[in-house]
């Protein structure tokens, strides 16, 4: 497909369309391409040449867990030696029980953790009955560890540029 001339403006235009969610229909990118003189095969095809570049990161659901019975939640931040941190990321970011799994850097002396897992359940219980799981699955009971439970709940969304 060839993309039509202006194109940085008419990416601006897409990505203001759809920073704020899609349309909840069967077909949101003709809906959005409707609204922006697009056809749906340019909205779809920009935002894969957007991603492709880096542009777009992610594109994904904001989902709001409590509304679906989940209330605790705890990030797990863990401090693993740096020659196994990433391929212990990859192990835990790829159990069903993580919704987000990344790295930073250690902040010594008071902060020596340095990679984020965070882990919903129903009640805080099933939380650290998961987190024993992952640590032993990825092989990471020997690692310091500890939870941080969430007591406040804060509006979730993504990015906005407009």
């Amino acid at each position: 497909m060839v993309l039509k001339a202006g194109g940085e403006a008419r990416d601006r235009a897409l990505i203001r369309a759809i920073q704020n969610g899609l349309p909840l229909t069967r077909r949101p990118y003709a809906r959005i391409g409707l609204e922006l003189g697009m056809s749906e095969a340019e909205v779809i095809e920009r935002i894969r040449r957007l991603q492709a570049a880096g542009a777009i990161k992610r594109f994904g659901v904001v989902v709001n867990h409590r509304a679906l019975g989940f209330r605790a939640n705890g990030m797990v931040v863990w401090d693993i030696p740096d020659d196994r941190v990433d391929a212990a990321a990859r192990r835990l970011a790829d159990m069903d029980c993580v919704t987000l799994c990344y790295r930073r850097p250690r902040r010594p002396p008071r902060w020596n953790y340095n990679l984020f897992t965070m882990v919903h359940g129903r009640d805080e219980r099933t939380v650290r009955e998961r987190i024993e799981r992952m640590a032993r699955e990825a092989d990471l009971e020997d690692v310091p560890r500890e939870v941080l439970f969430s007591r406040r709940c804060f509006k979730q969304r993504g990015a906005r540029y407009a």
